[in-house]
């Protein structure tokens, strides 16, 4: 059994972010969304992982090489994006003849794949489903005597409120379910139609519904709720902190999730934030929102909430004039605010 995971989207919904950083590299729990589905797959005893990325997002290999020495990665390039199942054509000399588990890269799941796989046992394929309010933004399954009927991107009626989530477990039936699909109304080869395609030629596909939390981290809004769902999921009301970081005058409600060699200084920070290392957050009050790398915050007397700071982010001199404080600030940016006319 091999892993697939698919990251060349452009993730244009997540800029600023994902202009200097592909998605699938942007941190939940202080750590990039890519690296929860490569430990999801090493927890079921995957170790032949093939990723596909953009010939631009070299960076991603850099990441994964911190996975070296336990699990081997293959990596594949997709560069356009013509769909799911377009870029799964990239990974037919990978797979060979050998099942698979497919993850989408910016897809959170806290479901174990082992109940996709158990799912899977004497089928051609498995998919991982939850029941949703939304159905026709999803990909909808239709379910009968245990089987999956017939599956449909988006439908204007869903048949069903049973979405696919991301992932699956197929074996090599799916290539040849890919060359018999024409692209979309949108131009994309969907992964949709190939397993529909398969079920209309009598293959046998089972599913796993989930009732645990999944996300999407495609939209800024959905990165600030997966943050909020994980650190619940991870720590409950707990506060954990990295190695020589100091707290100084500081009260932390939890969960909160502090890196390595960071600073917070007269604070107030919870619940619901992530800092990563080497952050320094001095007279503040913070909640719900996500500090990266080497952010700097400094007297801000407006309470920040849902907010995200970028990379090398330096935010100070913000007087108490609105109640909160909503930031969206990408990597490398600065924001201070003077408080007198002749401060320049």
């Amino acid at each position: 059994m091999k892993g697939v995971i698919l990251c060349a989207g452009k993730g244009t919904r997540m800029q600023p972010f994902s202009s200097t950083v592909p998605k699938t590299l942007l941190p939940i729990l202080n750590q990039p969304i890519l690296y929860h589905c490569i430990n999801k797959m090493k927890e079921v005893g995957i170790r032949e992982i093939g990723i596909v990325i953009h010939p631009r997002q070299k960076m991603i290999i850099d990441y994964v090489s911190a996975y070296k020495g336990e699990v081997t990665i293959k990596y594949m390039y997709q560069a356009k994006p013509l769909g799911i199942a377009h870029a799964l054509i990239q990974v037919q000399s990978f797979v060979g003849d050998d099942s698979f588990v497919l993850m989408l890269g910016d897809n959170l799941i806290m479901e174990p794949l082992h109940t996709l796989i158990q799912a899977y046992q004497g089928h051609k394929g498995s998919i991982l489903l939850s029941q949703v309010e939304n159905a026709s933004d999803y990909g909808i399954a239709e379910i009968k005597n245990e089987r999956i009927i017939k599956v449909e991107e988006k439908p204007e009626k869903p048949k069903s409120n049973l979405a696919i989530i991301g992932t699956y477990m197929l074996d090599s039936s799916i290539f040849e379910a890919i060359q018999h699909i024409t692209p979309s109304k949108r131009g994309e080869y969907e992964i949709t139609d190939a397993i529909q395609w398969m079920i209309e030629q009598g293959y046998s596909i089972s599913y796993s519904i989930t009732e645990k939390p999944y996300t999407d981290v495609g939209t800024i809004e959905r990165w600030l709720d997966a943050n909020q769902w994980t650190l619940t999921e991870q720590l409950g009301h707990k506060v954990q902190v990295g190695k020589n970081t100091t707290l100084e005058n500081c009260i932390l409600q939890g969960p909160v999730l502090i890196g390595n060699n960071c600073t917070i200084k007269n604070a107030v920070i919870g619940p619901y934030v992530s800092i990563q290392d080497d952050s320094m957050l001095t007279d503040c009050m913070v909640e719900n929102s996500i500090c990266l790398q080497n952010t700097k915050i400094a007297n801000v007397q407006s309470l920040i909430c849902r907010s995200i700071f970028g990379q090398k982010t330096i935010v100070q001199g913000i007087p108490n004039e609105t109640e909160h404080v909503h930031s969206i600030i990408g990597d490398h940016s600065q924001i201070s605010i003077l408080t007198k006319p002749n401060e320049r």
